[in-house]
């Protein structure tokens, strides 16, 4: 008799409880940089991804040492978890001058000659721009108006904002997040996820997680269903023949968007923001069969256009 498998991929009869959300470990960046150097080597964009595995170790030392910030009180976070809201809002929080800060400690830390000459050469005007200007520029790229942001110092703008995020969410802690936030957004900060990650071992082997494209926090959407409208119907795959067989493009026919999905059983050392960024090659595949990107790779920045 064949094995009844469920639409979030578990087998049927005896299924444990989901764990509805995965926050981001502390270590998220140096386990990201990480995989970066693995994958950059003999890559066609090796310079770029060794570029974001440097991003990642400064990004991991400045959130080693990020001060303490005002977080939302019990009452306002039992609101948040009420009404589905998300109560680190990158659209509705009042940033912390904290983030400006951390984002001047990594320019500073990054070691300038081992930089692309083009990378290099933003560094000083993002480091002495005025306070008005980072946070209009932040507020550009949170919003997704990339246009408004310079292609050369979103990354580093990008890597700084994640940073803020991350320490935040894990200040907070895991029980803050309620699973009822607007469908397809992060239940920490409401931002679009960079893809989806099918997560091995335990109870949640087989299970798909978003992970979101701000503070990495994950949360359990089931399989076979469109990540931005909900839709079942007109779910496919792409994928470039003859490349890594662990990373798909989900494509969605009824809004035509998409978002890439890693399978961890594939290749167990996947990183969902590293990969995607090794995967663009399939970003101008799925590109060209006229699907836009649901979230952005923060370390690059760019989104298909709404």
């Amino acid at each position: 008799m064949p094995t009844e498998i469920i639409r979030d991929g578990s087998v049927a009869g005896g299924i444990p409880d989901i764990l509805p959300f995965r926050p981001a470990a502390i270590t998220v960046f140096a386990e990201r940089e990480q995989r970066l150097g693995e994958l950059a080597r003999g890559h066609a964009l090796e310079e770029y991804l060794r570029f974001a595995a440097a991003l990642c170790r400064v990004q991991d030392q400045v959130l080693q040492r990020f001060p303490e910030v005002t977080l939302p009180d019990a009452r306002t976070v039992a609101q948040c978890r009420e009404h589905g809201l998300p109560p680190l809002s990158a659209d509705g929080h009042r940033r912390d001058s904290a983030w400006r800060d951390g984002l001047r400690q990594l320019l500073a830390a990054l070691d300038r000659a081992a930089l692309p000459p083009q990378a290099a050469a933003v560094l000083g005007t993002l480091a002495d721009a005025p306070a008005d200007r980072l946070e209009a520029l932040a507020s550009h790229l949170l919003a997704g108006t990339y246009a408004e942001v310079d292609a050369g110092q979103a990354p580093f703008l990008g890597a700084a904002l994640q940073v803020y995020w991350v320490s935040m969410a894990a200040a907070l802690g895991a029980q803050a997040f309620g699973p009822n936030v607007r469908y397809g957004l992060c239940p920490v900060c409401g931002s679009p996820p960079v893809a989806s990650v099918v997560r091995i071992g335990g109870a949640q082997h087989g299970l798909r997680y978003l992970q979101c494209s701000l503070c990495a926090s994950e949360w359990h959407v089931v399989r076979v269903k469109c990540s931005a409208c909900g839709s079942t119907k007109g779910i496919s795959y792409l994928g470039i023949e003859g490349a890594n067989d662990a990373v798909k493009a989900e494509v969605c026919n009824e809004c035509k968007t998409y978002l890439k999905i890693f399978y961890l059983e594939k290749d167990p050392r996947i990183d969902a923001c590293a990969d995607d960024l090794a995967s663009l090659a399939l970003d101008m595949l799925v590109d060209e069969q006229g699907y836009r990107r649901l979230g952005p790779n923060m370390l690059l920045a760019v989104k298909g256009e709404e």
